[in-house]
């Protein structure tokens, strides 16, 4: 007779934020019931807003176990943005009040996780974990900016989310940066030495 063995959990993980001009870049880490799917779960970008304020609830409500984790404005400037990324995905997985078996990662570089790692180019769209952690990772930090954005009116954080629009470029320009603002991407850095 077989002993029965115990369920892989599987941990989808992803970030959100790489390309902003401000704010710190989050990312999470979600452990699914897979007897409790989740319709309608895709690419965050892919989702309007409502819908995934909609699917955040249900995630948060029904995974096993889910976190979301920061990488700051400070720590970008001094490690890039690929290594906060992992950085702060490192820290979502360490986060997770159950230990997964496996983690999937979106995109196509491991993060240096200390478990079992699959990467998979396009996976918020592909398994649901993934989804979920690119829905959660979106929101916590779209949150975030939005709350900036009663700090600092000027910047219209709460439209664009520190992403380099032409509101955002306009007011950098107008009014310098702000201390969430990441000294290491060209177009604030130029600013900064008045370029």
């Amino acid at each position: 007779m077989n002993p029965k063995r115990s369920p892989i959990l599987i941990a989808g993980v992803d970030e959100a934020g790489r390309g902003p001009l401000a704010g710190p870049v989050s990312a999470a880490a979600v452990v699914l019931d897979q007897n409790a799917p989740i319709e309608g779960l895709d690419d965050s970008k892919k989702l309007s807003e409502s819908k995934r304020i909609k699917l955040e609830e249900e995630i948060k409500f029904t995974a096993l176990s889910w976190a979301v984790a920061y990488a700051s404005v400070e720590e970008i400037d001094q490690l890039n943005i690929l290594q906060a990324s992992m950085l702060a995905m490192r820290r979502a997985v360490a986060s997770l009040a159950l230990v997964p078996t496996l983690a999937r990662v979106d995109g196509n570089r491991d993060p240096g996780l200390s478990l079992e790692t699959e990467t998979v180019v396009g996976g918020d769209a592909l398994h649901a974990e993934i989804s979920a952690a690119s829905i959660l990772a979106k929101q916590a930090r779209d949150r975030l900016m939005v709350s900036l954005a009663g700090e600092f009116p000027v910047y219209g954080f709460e439209k664009h989310k520190g992403y380099p629009t032409h509101l955002h470029m306009e007011a950098l320009k107008q009014y310098g940066a702000t201390a969430h603002h990441r000294r290491s991407f060209a177009p604030v850095r130029a600013v900064l030495e008045g370029k």
